[in-house]
């Protein structure tokens, strides 16, 4: 199978570039042909504002790139992960013109929230779903703090809801959690169209022994990844543990004063993958404190494959992947609850150890490339059979 793999890439690289990374290499590694389609964030600082929401509405650059490409390689599946803003929805189009089958993989809320998290103002927020005009997210200046950049952002998946564009352009959406399809459901997109797939490795890394006496937090240093929870739990521990801090983002003054006032907290800054996997294997457990609907949760897997339990906050898609076989959950927001939950894992070592066993074999029986590459291909093919 031909396949075009197309994906509009963030300023700062995420948990989406390694999925796309991850699915277009393992397909390459079972025979498939991938053509590569990408736009970078970085050409925004390039185009003018007015351009720019056009384009965000409607390329026709790439409307009309795509189907050249779509000429010359002749794929039977366009599989997108991201169009927003550079790539826009035309993309869709120019594949049905041209034939073929459309899959998106909703890595996040933008069709149904301005900023694509349910997040605001320090707190979860669902002013817009179901809104078939998301008004509430310009009033707020939900997308980037601005109301001509949220209204650009409202204009674009209204309009497409209007124009039918998730209806009937896209053949198959793959949703990565429950969580997120009931949400994606509830806020108008049809469920037959909706295929629940989450998540994997690839390639897989091998576990270790934890033995590194600390614990991690890995991600983004913002109030919706429950920064401000992590810090403020570490001040209320019964004795001093070690933290490890990797990531970067606008909290990171915070996290520097945090360690100031507390040795034991130290921060890493962003580091490359396989550094970050020895520092996560290496570690007692991770931290996973977050604050917002998370759709998957893809650092949990990442340490249930090197054998490290996870601590996390039990919202959104999160407690569909740790329970008792990976790790403990605490109330979301909450330090108190949070540090109550490490005081007593570290309290007792012996579930410490059989945790690190099971959040193995809770990866090895969910998240491993070779049960999500047949998983994908029906997709695909489902995809195919409504197109043709």
């Amino acid at each position: 199978m031909r396949i075009l793999a197309v994906h509009n890439q963030y300023q700062q690289p995420g948990g989406e570039e390694q999925i796309f990374a991850a699915e277009t290499a393992l397909l390459e590694v079972h025979g498939h042909e991938v053509y590569r389609y990408t736009l970078d964030n970085d050409e925004i600082a390039n185009t003018a504002p007015l351009l720019l929401a056009k384009n965000t509405l409607w390329n026709s650059t790439v409307y009309r790139e795509l189907r050249s490409i779509i000429r010359k390689y002749q794929p039977q599946v366009a599989h997108f992960h991201n169009t927003f803003p550079l790539i826009s929805p035309a993309a869709y189009y120019a594949a049905k013109a041209e034939g073929v089958a459309v899959v998106q993989t909703l890595h996040n809320y933008r069709l149904l929230c301005p900023n694509a998290l349910f997040f605001r103002d320090g707190r979860t927020c669902e002013d817009c779903l179901g809104q078939a005009f998301p008004w509430p997210g310009i009033l707020h200046s939900c997308y980037r703090g601005s109301r001509g950049a949220s209204a650009m952002v409202a204009a674009t998946t209204s309009f497409h809801s209007l124009l039918g564009t998730w209806t009937q352009a896209v053949d198959k959406f793959i949703v990565i959690s429950q969580f997120a399809m009931n949400k994606f459901i509830q806020g108008g997109l049809p469920a037959d169209k909706l295929v629940l797939k989450p998540n994997f490795l690839h390639p897989v890394p091998t576990p270790s022994e934890g033995s590194g006496g600390y614990a991690v937090y890995v991600g983004r240093l913002s109030i919706e990844k429950g920064l401000g929870v992590l810090l403020a739990a570490w001040k209320q521990l019964d004795r001093p543990f070690p933290l490890k801090i990797l990531g970067d983002g606008p909290m990171a003054d915070l996290v520097t004063q945090s360690a100031r006032e507390l040795p034991e907290i130290e921060w890493l800054g962003r580091r490359p993958s396989p550094e970050v996997y020895d520092i996560v294997g290496n570690a007692a457990f991770l931290v996973f404190p977050s604050e917002w609907y998370e759709t998957f949760g893809q650092v949990a897997i990442e340490a249930f494959a090197k054998g490290t339990p996870v601590i996390a906050s039990n919202i959104g898609a999160i407690p569909e992947l740790v329970n008792a076989q990976s790790g403990l959950l605490f109330h979301p927001g909450n330090p108190a609850d949070l540090a109550a939950k490490i005081d007593w894992l570290l309290a007792h070592p012996l579930e410490l150890a059989r945790l690190r066993l099971t959040a193995r074999a809770e990866f090895e029986a969910k998240y491993t490339a070779d049960l999500n590459y047949p998983q994908l291909l029906k997709i695909y093919h489902s995809a195919i059979d409504l197109h043709s």
